[in-house]
């Protein structure tokens, strides 16, 4: 018996020196756990949207980054990128992350997420203001990037992998149909009179993608239809029962039921630029994100245009954007600002462009060595930049997720054979209903 209080110190002191090899520095509201003192360690959630072995990218710019002994308060700072699966896929987990206190330190999300995660992140504002260096990468921001980076006077987030909807068209199959391969079609009709002519038996002439983000597809003929755009810029509204917006829907249903030059059903993401790289469709729409993978792994020539018009031309912007989150530490709120910008630095956002197909977010990223010689050697890159004039902002309300469903059911609702107006009426009654607290 008399051993009993030995036993017990030797119980705590063993508890206490576990405790302190287990310690370091913690971060309770975000779960985030720094290795040690002397250095601050960042997760940073990332998705993928596209084809091409963007995650290889990734890890190799974190390696880098870890390499380079980027300091803030006198420690060094380090990113551990996690895949967080498609955009969707990773609204989700940081959302979960979130409401269980373990939010990312940052993230790449859509930069229409905004009004959804608001509540969640710091305004970059009195950051930005404090930081030279940070003012000058906000200002090289192209400007239609920055459409969807800011609401009510502050600055959200961060253009990252940021992109248009662009034409592809397979230059081989216009030569065959007698076409001019360097001349793709620039208007509605234009590629009705292409795709009968590029139809035949095993090959399509066009095919548009309505899963995933179909709407935003969808968005594009829409703002190409009218002077508008499907909701206003205080993300309180939406504009989905127009006439601009049901003859767009209505347009593409056409090049199916009525035109016959592309398959009839949804179509799936993913597997559209796969039809385009294995020959099964003449043309395409799809992010400029997917330039790469097209250069890669497509055997044949291929161009890419801007969107064909009807009363203007017209793309959304789409990609997504850094955010940096409320609940953690002043300290790692400054250290990812740090990794920001690091990564979009001009001569990383060209090596990120040439590397994803991506657009380069900063405008003198287009003065650089490495990208001015790329885009002379490849001057497909050049026109989803180009395109940029004509790009408008991509839909972004509040309820963006539940909105956006909305949307989309009554797309592919409409591409199965249901009525276009009722689907896209009933879409409007129901999102009037879920943005009224909001008005």
């Amino acid at each position: 018996m008399k051993k009993a209080p030995v036993v017990v110190g030797l119980l705590i002191l063993f508890i206490s020196l576990l405790s302190a090899c287990g310690g370091g520095s913690s971060e309770t509201n975000s779960g985030n756990t720094d290795s040690d003192g002397d250095t601050i360690d960042l997760t940073w959630y990332y998705p993928v949207n596209v084809g091409g072995e963007v995650t290889k990218v990734i890890d190799d710019y974190a390696e880098s980054f870890n390499k380079e002994g980027v300091e803030v308060n006198g420690k060094k700072v380090t990113v551990e990128p996690v895949y967080s699966g498609n955009y969707d896929e990773s609204m989700t987990k940081v959302q979960t992350a979130v409401k269980n206190g373990k939010a990312p330190d940052m993230a790449v999300l859509l930069s229409v997420d905004l009004f959804q995660i608001k509540d969640s992140i710091i305004s970059l504002d009195e950051m930005i203001a404090n930081d030279s260096e940070a003012q000058e990468m906000m200002d090289d921001f192209f400007p239609g990037f920055m459409l969807n980076s800011e609401a009510e006077g502050k600055t959200w987030s961060v253009p990252f992998q940021r992109s248009t909807v662009l034409l592809y068209y397979n230059k081989d199959m216009f030569k065959e149909a007698g076409l001019d391969p360097e001349q793709a079609p620039t208007t509605w009709d234009e590629v009705v009179d292409y795709g009968e002519k590029l139809t035949k038996d095993g090959q399509w002439g066009i095919e548009l993608p309505a899963t995933i983000s179909g709407y935003w597809i969808y968005q594009a003929l829409a703002l190409q239809n009218g002077d508008g755009n499907l909701m206003s810029d205080d993300g309180k509204e939406v504009y989905f029962d127009t006439k601009e917006a049901k003859d767009a829907l209505q347009y593409w249903i056409d090049l199916s039921t009525k035109h016959q030059i592309m398959p009839e059903g949804v179509l799936d993401w993913t597997t559209v630029p796969t039809d385009f790289i294995e020959g099964k469709t003449a043309m395409m729409l799809s992010t400029t994100g997917n330039l790469t993978n097209v250069k890669n792994n497509a055997n044949f020539e291929f161009g890419v245009a801007f969107l064909p018009g009807n009363e203007r031309l017209a793309t959304p912007t789409g990609g997504g954007n850094f955010y940096i989150f409320k609940d953690i530490s002043e300290e790692r709120q400054l250290a990812a600002m740090e990794f920001i910008k690091w990564i979009a630095q001009p001569e990383r956002a060209a090596e990120w462009s040439i590397d994803t197909g991506y657009i380069a977010t900063r405008q003198s990223s287009y003065e650089t060595p490495e990208l001015k010689e790329y885009t002379n050697s490849f001057p497909q890159a050049l026109t989803a930049m180009e395109q940029l004039e004509h790009a408008y902002k991509e839909i972004s309300v509040y309820e963006q997720g539940k909105i956006i469903k909305l949307l989309q059911d009554a797309i592919q609702a409409a591409i199965n054979g249901d009525d276009e107006n009722a689907t896209l009426d009933k879409a409007q009654e129901e999102a009037e209903v879920l943005l009224k607290p909001y008005q």
